[in-house]
């Protein structure tokens, strides 16, 4: 009867030890420097923000996804899903990070804090989600295009 090998643990190189130590180390001093003024606000904000994820968002971008993915299949484009889950998720998480400045809820404070224009914000994103979903529909053709080459005689 042979024995199993010992199985080795996967640390990585010395220089992803080391990057991994340092992200740790970067991490730590940044949640001190966070915590140090209002601890309980910077714990509610986190609290909150887990439970509007976990409560509210991850039930509706599963649900779009879910409708999207039955669409695609009953339509016979399964292979189109990510032309389209990739510049919606980018998108959104960029309406997510900035939500208060693309709204213009926090234009007022932004400008006194930063004398720069806030009402940029909804034209940027907008021209980001433009481009995010155009370069993935030009993916999509180039894809499509690709294909179909392939599929057809080579003419002789």
């Amino acid at each position: 009867m042979r024995l199993p090998r010992p199985t080795r643990v996967p640390f990585g190189s010395p220089l992803q030890l080391l990057l991994l130590a340092g992200s740790f180390a970067l991490a730590a001093y940044a949640g001190v420097r966070l915590l140090a003024d209002d601890w309980l606000a910077v714990a509610l904000w986190f609290a909150g923000a887990a439970l509007l994820h976990d409560l509210v968002l991850l039930p509706l971008y599963s649900a779009l996804d879910r409708a999207l993915a039955a669409g695609s299949v009953a339509a016979g484009r399964r292979s189109w899903m990510l032309y389209v889950r990739v510049p919606a998720v980018l998108s959104g998480l960029a309406l997510l990070v900035w939500w208060p400045l693309i709204l213009g809820a926090s234009a007022d404070r932004y400008r006194s804090a930063t004398g720069l224009d806030p009402n940029l914000f909804l034209p940027r994103w907008l021209l980001i989600t433009a481009a995010l979903f155009g370069g993935s529909a030009l993916l999509l053709a180039l894809r499509l295009r690709r294909a179909t080459k392939h599929r057809s005689p080579a003419a002789h």
